[in-house]
């Protein structure tokens, strides 16, 4: 398993996401099991939120780690925007906690920019950390001037992480917002690493194809290891099933060459402009 450290954080570069978890009670047992098998793997982080399922995923999630080591878990999850006000703050927290089974957040990220003011939001994130109920706090879905916005308010080093979409055809980011967060030492999470969740897969090209078959592997799997070439991504695929877990764990420990990466690029090509931010 590969790890990052973020802000003293020993985080697993594969963290475990929740979207449409936790929705169908035929599947539950064997999403529970799936997650467990993951974090008895070396994975450390679970991504969840109170939009997926309307509480759903976290309910899954709290059931998944309750006999668990809480304090070895990195557990994030995210407030609707329409939830940022510091008293909306809390209750979402307070509900979220309560599905989760747990006394406090590793991580609390505001999902997506919101109507109300950036400023207040931070304020209410503020208050909670120093109240114990959450350890850091971020972002979701942000541009890099969303970012600076957020780093002139909030100050140097207060913010710990920003996540976004990142995969091997929605490379974006990579020209000017992943460098941004390097930079001013904020945490990267990449979502939808197989470009899954809006139900249109990345095009299988040339080189994806034979890099796959070259290794013995399967393309999600190129998929998933591409996006932790850099050790700088925290990438967060989903697993419904022990067996795609281990295809996922597998993938954590494939390592491409330079020469697989540049026929990537070929076939993908990397950002030579300001891309709009893309979102699912």
């Amino acid at each position: 398993m590969k790890y990052m450290t973020v802000k003293g954080e020993k985080l697993s570069q594969l963290g475990l996401g929740t979207w449409n978890m936790g929705e169908n009670a035929s599947r539950r047992e064997e999403e529970i099991a799936a997650i467990r098998y993951g974090l008895s793997a070396g994975v450390n982080v679970i991504d969840t939120a109170e939009m997926y399922g309307e509480g759903r995923a976290e309910s899954l999630v709290g059931e998944a780690i309750k006999d668990l080591n809480r304090s070895q878990l990195f557990l994030i999850s995210k407030f609707y925007p329409w939830h940022a006000s510091p008293d909306d703050q809390k209750k979402s927290l307070a509900a979220s906690l309560k599905r989760l089974r747990t006394d406090y957040l590793d991580l609390y990220l505001l999902h997506w920019k919101s109507d109300y003011p950036l400023a207040e939001t931070v304020k209410g994130l503020q208050d909670l950390q120093a109240a114990g109920l959450i350890r850091h706090w971020g972002v979701s879905n942000f541009d890099t001037a969303d970012m600076q916005e957020l780093v002139d308010i909030a100050g140097e080093g207060a913010v710990f992480a920003n996540e976004d979409l990142y995969n091997l055809d929605k490379r974006g980011v990579e020209y000017d917002l992943l460098p941004w967060q390097k930079q001013h030492g904020i945490a990267f999470i990449g979502y939808s690493p197989f470009n899954s969740g809006n139900g249109q897969s990345i095009p299988v090209k040339a080189s994806l194809k034979q890099i796959a078959d070259k290794r013995g592997v399967s393309v999600h799997q190129v998929l998933l290891a591409w996006t932790m070439r850099t050790g700088q991504v925290l990438t967060i695929p989903k697993a419904s099933s022990v067996a795609h877990m281990r295809a996922n764990l597998a993938a954590a420990d494939l390592v491409l060459t330079a020469g697989e990466l540049a026929a990537l690029d070929r076939d993908y090509l990397p950002p030579k402009s300001k891309q709009p931010l893309e979102s699912i």
